[in-house]
């Protein structure tokens, strides 16, 4: 654990080492993590804004990615889980990042006005500064892609992601990368769905509807669902969307929804449901035979081909109603397929088994294809990570007077929003290709893991896609992924001068140099067998330094450097290039640090 404070700001940090402490905040650490947990705090006079930064796994990459939540009542174990699933995310979508999660905890009751929201958004970013290194945040539940330009005008241009057009960004919201990824993987699934005959739960009389025949209910019609809606149109001629639900209501027709009218009505902030309802009402029209309830959760009653979940509730629907289902499977409609839009996956061990017996009587008993959520929904972080992919160059980025200053910030976006416009494009166009590439690769693995292993269900088989690359990943790092800064002295420099430079980093081990070559290292176990033999501190390192040294190159691989340490019995490695510069150093505390059962692979 640590404690630190800067200026007015302060921060509890744990690591995957505080076992007892994590317990205590409802988290549990496990071989992937958490890396980082901090709880941070900033009382400027004004407004006190406090919140949690998870950092999970960064096995895929440096800087984790994941939004920052902003509701009341948020909880470290929820951030926790929620960058879990970030890790699992960004390892699905192939993304060169690790997942994170940040949270800012607002006060009970009426939501901050405009001015308190800036004031709290300036705030957090200045807390977030800290982990600019390890953490890029993007938007999420609470917050938006103004709220990401506000965090880069105090932090920097590239400091979040998604942030608005004027930025250069990926505007997530405003482009529905989500919800349209989740139609990608729908058309995806598509293709690869006949494959499921070979599969002894379904058989060769198994059958898909016609393109044509392909209906779609959407839960939730917010960000994703709209989005998604309207993407179905588009990337699946002759599909029909079907239901729609929204806080207000749902609604059903089984002959197709108008979704251009009811994405206007969403586009103006208008209750989309009952205020299409209201102005359909007659059997003509549009919409001859139209259903409309006050109750949303009943259109999970209702008979599609495939349900879109894009809500952010992860029991949509349950065997039994312990866990207060929108609809338990003794109820609900008939379906072939459904596509989570929403974050559903935790890693607690009661969800985890929820979801399993959910699974067994969707999947093993009545023949659906449960797609899990972080296969199928990342094209929120896809678009969002484009901006770290292609950064913004160095010539745009804010001068040092316009860091913290709105006026000059805006200032400098409108000066060169030529620039800016064609890094837009650029960004854009590279996401689109991602998602793409990424989702349809997972929907092809999909099927390939659940044929592979029928024994599997689908949660278990989108677990096994992500882990399988975080190991890869893992197994490919380098001595140079983890190294610390070996301090060094000259051989005629004296113990006393070895010591000071051992204590000053707080390292175990001291590099010796002749001619800028290492010729020898100065352990712990030599400084106390040199004081225990009486040798004087003016003692040149020359006289007690190994000359035996066993070192690294920058590029050799963990294992590698795992086998010479139990191979020669030692805790440490110099990393030396070729030219034999000294680089870093490698302990043994560190490798233990990268949890290497994951080189073990899935049991």
């Amino acid at each position: 654990m640590k404690v630190v404070a800067e200026e007015d700001r302060r921060y509890l940090e744990l690591g995957r080492s505080n076992i007892a402490l994590l317990s205590k905040i409802g988290i549990v650490s496990d071989d992937l993590g958490p890396s980082l947990i901090a709880i941070m705090w900033r009382d400027d006079g004004n407004l006190e804004v406090g919140g949690y930064l998870s950092v999970d796994n960064l096995a895929m990459g440096i800087p984790a990615a994941g939004g920052i939540r902003m509701l009341p009542q948020l909880k470290p174990d929820t951030i926790f889980n929620l960058s879990r699933g970030m890790t699992l995310k960004n390892a699905a979508a192939l993304l060169p990042y690790g997942g994170g999660k940040a949270g800012i905890v607002l006060p009970d009751g009426d939501p901050p006005t405009p001015e308190q929201r800036e004031q709290i958004m300036v705030s957090f970013a200045m807390l977030l500064k800290r982990y600019r290194s390890v953490y890029r945040p993007g938007p999420d539940v609470g917050t938006s892609d103004i709220d990401m330009g506000t965090i880069a005008i105090c932090n920097g241009l590239d400091s979040a992601v998604s942030k608005p057009k004027d930025f250069g960004g990926n505007r997530i919201d405003e482009l529905g990368a989500a919800g349209v990824g989740t139609v990608v993987a729908l058309a995806a699934i598509l293709h690869e769905m006949p494959r499921l005959a070979a599969h002894p739960f379904f058989g060769p009389s198994y059958q898909l509807p016609a393109p044509n025949d392909v209906t779609v209910m959407i839960q939730g019609f917010g960000a994703v669902g709209a989005h998604a809606a309207r993407a179905t149109k588009l990337l699946l001629p002759g599909s029909r969307v079907v239901g729609i639900s929204d806080e207000f209501g749902y609604l059903y027709c089984p002959d197709g929804l108008p979704i251009e009218e009811l994405f206007s009505l969403w586009k103006e902030k208008r209750p989309v449901t009952p205020s299409f309802f209201q102005n359909t009402r007659q059997p003509t029209g549009s919409c001859p035979r139209i259903k409309f309830s006050t109750c949303p959760n009943d259109m999970l009653r209702e008979d599609a081909f495939c349900l879109i979940p894009a809500t952010p509730l992860w029991n949509y629907v349950d065997p039994s109603g312990s866990t207060d289902p929108c609809v338990t499977t003794a109820k609900m409609g008939r379906w072939q397929l459904v596509v989570e839009g929403a974050n559903t996956y935790s890693p607690l061990q009661e969800r985890r088994a929820q979801r399993r017996r959910m699974e067994i009587e969707l999947f093993t008993n009545r023949k659906i294809l449960v797609v899990t959520d972080y296969l199928v929904n990342s094209g929120g972080v896809i678009f969002a990570s484009q901006e770290l992919g292609i950064p913004t160059p160095p010539h745009l980025q804010f001068p040092p007077e316009s860091l913290g200053n709105p006026t000059l910030a805006a200032q400098w976006l409108a000066d060169h929003q030529i620039e800016f416009n064609t890094l837009c494009e650029k960004r854009q166009t590279a996401a689109e290709r991602w998602r793409a590439e990424a989702i349809e690769t997972n929907m092809r693995e999909f099927i390939d893991t659940l044929l592979a292993k029928p024994t599997l269900l689908p949660c278990q088989a989108a677990e096994r896609i992500s882990i399988k690359r975080l190991h890869k990943k893992e197994a490919a790092r380098t001595a140079a992924s983890i190294m610390q800064p070996l301090p060094t002295v000259l051989e005629s420099d004296t113990l006393t001068a070895a010591c000071v430079a051992m204590l000053s980093n707080a390292s175990p081990l001291v590099g010796v140099l002749k001619e800028n070559q290492l010729v020898g290292v100065l352990t712990e176990w030599d400084i106390t067998a040199s004081m225990a033999r009486g040798l004087p501190s003016e003692t040149p390192v020359s006289r007690v330094m190994s000359t035996q040294v066993v070192a690294v190159g920058p590029q050799e691989s963990l294992v590698r450097c795992l086998t010479l340490l139990e191979t020669h019995k030692i805790s440490n490695l110099p990393v030396v290039a070729a030219d034999g510069a000294v680089q870093g150093l490698v302990t043994s505390d560190a490798l233990a640090a990268r949890s290497l059962r994951l080189f073990n692979g899935l049991k």
